[in-house]
């Protein structure tokens, strides 16, 4: 019997699979089924979805024979199954559902989870090919982990959340030769997604929000497990999955970075000590390009970098005082420049500078806070801890998101190359740098 381990890349349900059962006088049935599941060496799953004489026959004698196909080398293997048991909740019913939640995110629940059916291999055979689509892969791989070894070290060199960001995405594209990524975080007000970081795109997109639970982004955060899709090009289904991943079809401020034309993605949850922080997203033009492998790889740097952004982030700051005036009229504190036109909606915390939207939620209350400031005193550097205790800002989770807020908005702004700038002094310092006096319009609605 051959391990099952070694058809991982059967089990992505890329080419669909076969399965034959027989009823009591032996007339066999076959049907296709979009995916077998792999649970563990000796055991697989399907979804129970329509099969009614599929469902009948394995009811009456427990046994079925299921013809498996590896997308990538079009290798086939036929399975022997024994079934064991139906499984509503568990690990395995949550990973099948999450995975059919995505691809078929545009069915309206038609094609909703109502159990998985655990089988027991009993053999597992090749089934030999005339004309395979690829040359058998080398018995040596190349060494993922060495690459992830040299990753994580740069990571742990890093001393700030955004330069841990930075080192996260330049290295997957260096070493992992992943050129297209980007890291999301928890938005504290919506129940979103938030883009922070991006490399490979035409746009960074930050600020780019995911809606918790819609498309593979979304899905990844909402349950906190790892999802993966090898091929994209199965159909419109999985299209309308990008499609609205991207949010193509909701009227969003900032669009989220994405390919024309993905053809393979995966989203890991960036979770410490229990708690969501983000999500590391990457997608490829090419299919095949994240295998169980590559998940593997991929998930130890997202738990690095899940444990040093929580880490960085809540690390001690620097104990000097901001500096800045503390009184006098503005006029005195503004430099040469032109009117610079802010207004703010108290509903949502959306900002918008010259008529043009800038960013909204926390990074938004934010920035108000600094232009209110600076009109008042002339203020312009600001400490992190003097953020953490201002009770003006009436935000109670804000201790938990402010680093990765004030990254985020500091780059919206860099992105903007607009009349306000945030630059980052030192550690646990930002200094506001205008072009003009800010006159701010507050519109409470």
């Amino acid at each position: 019997m051959i391990p099952l381990d070694r058809l991982r890349d059967s089990f992505e349900g890329v080419i669909p699979s076969v399965i034959a059962t027989t009823d009591d006088d032996g007339m066999p049935n076959i049907s296709y089924l979009s995916h077998v599941h792999y649970v563990d060496e000796t055991h697989v799953a399907l979804s129970n979805q329509f099969f009614s004489k599929t469902a009948i026959n394995v009811a009456r004698n427990g046994l079925a024979t299921v013809m498996v196909v590896d997308g990538y080398s079009g290798q086939q293997h036929v399975l022997d199954l024994v079934f064991t048991r139906s499984e509503t909740e568990g690990e395995t019913f949550e990973r099948v559902a999450i995975h059919l939640a995505i691809l078929e995110s545009r069915m309206s629940g038609i094609m909703k989870l109502r159990a998985v059916d655990i089988y027991r291999v009993e053999d597992c055979q090749a089934v030999p090919a005339a004309h395979p689509l690829v040359e058998p892969e080398p018995l040596s791989l190349p060494d993922l982990m060495g690459k992830v070894a040299r990753l994580t070290a740069r990571m742990s060199d890093c001393s700030d959340p955004e330069t841990l960001l930075d080192a996260t995405l330049e290295g997957l594209g260096e070493l992992f030769g992943y050129h297209h990524s980007m890291v999301l975080v928890p938005d504290g007000e919506r129940g979103g997604l938030t883009t922070i970081a991006s490399r490979g795109y035409d746009q960074f997109g930050f600020g780019a929000e995911v809606p918790l639970g819609r498309g593979i982004i979304g899905a990844a955060a909402e349950q906190q497990r790892n999802v993966r899709i090898t091929d994209l090009s199965r159909g419109l289904r999985y299209i309308q999955a990008v499609r609205a991943m991207a949010g193509v079809d909701d009227a969003t401020p900032i669009p989220l970075p994405a390919l024309d034309k993905p053809l393979s993605q995966i989203a890991l949850p960036l979770a410490a000590r229990g708690t969501l922080v983000g999500v590391l997203f990457l997608e490829s033009a090419e299919r095949f390009t994240f295998r169980h492998r590559d998940e593997e790889a991929l998930t130890v740097v997202a738990a690095h970098l899940a444990t040093a952004l929580s880490f960085l982030s809540d690390g001690p700051e620097r104990p000097e005082t901001s500096r800045g005036a503390e009184g006098g009229s503005p006029v005195e504190h503004v430099p040469a420049g032109r009117r610079i036109a802010v207004r703010f909606y108290q509903r949502d915390g959306s900002l918008f500078v010259d008529d043009e939207y800038l960013i909204r939620g926390v990074p938004g209350r934010l920035l108000l806070h600094f232009l209110e400031d600076y009109r008042r005193s002339g203020k312009q550097d600001f400490l992190n801890r003097e953020l953490r205790r201002d009770r003006r800002l009436q935000l109670p989770d804000f201790k938990d998101n402010l680093e990765t807020r004030l990254i985020l908005l500091r780059r919206r702004l860099e992105e903007k190359a607009g009349p306000i700038m945030l630059e980052r002094a030192e550690r646990g310092r930002l200094r506001l740098s205008l072009a003009g006096l800010p006159e701010i319009e507050v519109i409470e609605d």
